[in-house]
């Protein structure tokens, strides 16, 4: 369950990007982060919303906007889903989901009936002092940016 609210300073992680370097939120201090978990590479919805940032993406950065995507899957996925897409922003390898448990963001899930643990598909946006200043909860992963601007 997302217990973090606006106005909470983003909790701090250091985990691994799609290259196995470290990645560190600390590090982003003094930048704007979209920080938005999704489910699974190469999948259908996150696909659709990882192209949408990548297609919006000068606009972002103009902005002043850093992106960082967080998924359970591990480097070699992320590198793939990078290389196949042109991602031009970094995708975080949370395999061991302890990135995900700090933001609330691993749940129980239903499906069909069947309960199961999973990411809740949700971005935060966070300011340049590390606060967290919007939470997306319903996230429509076709026009994703476009929610992120307002």
């Amino acid at each position: 369950m997302i217990t973090l609210k606006i106005g909470d300073k983003a909790p701090a992680f250091v985990s691994k990007d799609e290259k196995g370097n470290e990645i560190n939120l600390e590090k982003y201090i003094g930048q704007k982060v979209i920080l938005y978990f999704y489910p699974k590479d190469n999948t259908s919805g996150c696909t659709a919303q990882a192209c949408d940032l990548r297609d919006n993406y000068a606009d972002l950065q103009q902005k002043g906007y850093v992106v960082l995507g967080v998924s359970s899957d591990n480097e070699k996925s992320h590198q793939k889903f990078i290389d196949k897409f042109e991602l031009p922003f970094t995708l975080v390898a949370d395999v061991d989901k302890s990135v995900h448990e700090l933001y609330g963001v691993w749940q129980e899930k239903s499906m069909y009936g069947k309960k199961y643990m999973g990411t809740a598909r949700t971005t935060f946006v966070i300011d340049e002092k590390g606060m967290i200043i919007n939470i997306i909860e319903k996230v429509k992963t076709a026009t994703h940016t476009t929610q992120i601007l307002g």
